[in-house]
């Protein structure tokens, strides 16, 4: 059978886009579901950049601010989750069920939230920003953001405007993956994601017992796959190979970023922006505020990356050890469960 050419540039067109999507999985946390009674805004990054780092940035005239930033970013152009020293903080997931974006300016969520840091004190001023942001914007994302006053929200946002949905309490979370809950029915991706993530994040909200650690532990490391019903990893019956379709952490993941805001009347310096960089079943969770960065989390040499990152990129690639055709999607499950046990060992 013969496919002209219109037929078989589409579906090319549709494999390399569908090759290209980044898949993150977020939520905004109420105080009242945490264990610390702080707010927790919570990244599980994933990319086409295996590589990233962490830096702080001190804008002239603007707030100092610590945030996510790919490797080899040596200017600090595109934060990708951060918060700053007035104790706001600021995340995204792409959203791939809004309005078409401009092809002339795009992909600018980054710029966006780099300059939010810089500026912003509140979910308020976020809203006031994005409102004064020339149009189009540039961007096709949910922004995760909250602030050291109890404020949380998702800005749904496309290149010529947005919805807020404002987190409706302390005792209430908000999840987001990639689409956007005001935007085309049934579109983006994401949805088992999403469901994962809500199963796995509400019995801890409802018995107040979230910490950033459990949902680094449980959430970002967790194989639930919430279609099936349980966890594949876990279960004993399992092959030595698993596809790696539809779970939160997957090879395309970054980093797992868990930022805890101030609570009303602490210091807004004291929120804590808990860092996980690489694929998290192979990554170690870190402290860092703004006026302190762990050694090795920091950009170094002239490929401007984090050794630490750089590390877990390694043990990543452990785990994914088929190089050729389509084994990036084939997870070797002896290496990820030897990986998993020494996490628990480490913990004991």
């Amino acid at each position: 059978m013969k496919l002209s050419h219109g037929i078989i540039a589409a579906v090319l067109a549709v494999m390399c886009g569908a090759s290209a999507i980044m898949a993150c999985t977020s939520a905004i946390i109420g105080a009242g579901c945490s264990a610390s009674g702080r707010m927790l805004l919570w990244k599980h990054r994933d990319t086409g950049t295996e590589h990233s780092f962490v830096a702080k940035v001190e804008p002239a005239g603007g707030l100092e601010y610590v945030a996510l930033f790919n490797g080899g970013d040596s200017l600090l152009r595109e934060a990708w989750v951060g918060v700053n020293e007035a104790g706001f903080a600021v995340m995204n997931t792409a959203s791939y069920n809004l309005a078409p974006d401009t092809a002339l300016v795009r992909d600018r969520e980054g710029v966006v939230m780099s300059r939010a840091l810089g500026i912003c004190r509140s979910v308020a001023d976020f809203d006031s920003l994005l409102r004064s942001l020339p149009r189009p914007m540039g961007v096709q994302a949910n922004f995760g953001v909250a602030d050291g006053m109890g404020n949380g929200a998702y800005f749904e946002t496309w290149d010529t405007g947005f919805r807020r949905i404002d987190l409706a309490g302390p005792d209430t979370l908000l999840v987001r993956t990639n689409y956007s809950h005001s935007g085309e029915k049934d579109g983006g991706f994401g949805y088992i994601r999403e469901c994962s993530a809500v199963s796995l994040l509400e019995p801890m909200a409802v018995s107040h017992r979230v910490t950033p650690q459990a949902i680094f532990d449980s959430v970002s490391c967790s194989f639930y796959h919430s279609l099936m019903g349980y966890d594949p990893v876990a279960a004993d019956t399992c092959a030595v190979w698993l596809v790696d379709q539809d779970f939160i952490p997957r090879y395309s993941t970054g980093a797992s970023i868990i930022v805890e805001l101030p609570a009303p009347g602490d210091d807004l310096c004291s929120a804590v922006m808990w860092t996980a960089l690489g694929y998290p079943p192979c990554a170690e969770l870190m402290r860092v505020s703004v006026d302190s960065i762990p050694r090795g989390l920091s950009a170094e040499g002239e490929l401007y990356r984090s050794p630490v990152c750089d590390r877990a990129v390694e043990a990543k690639h452990r785990v994914f050890p088929i190089e050729r055709g389509s084994g990036r999607h084939y997870i070797y499950l002896p290496e990820l469960r030897r990986m998993l046990e020494e996490k628990r060992e480490t913990k004991r």
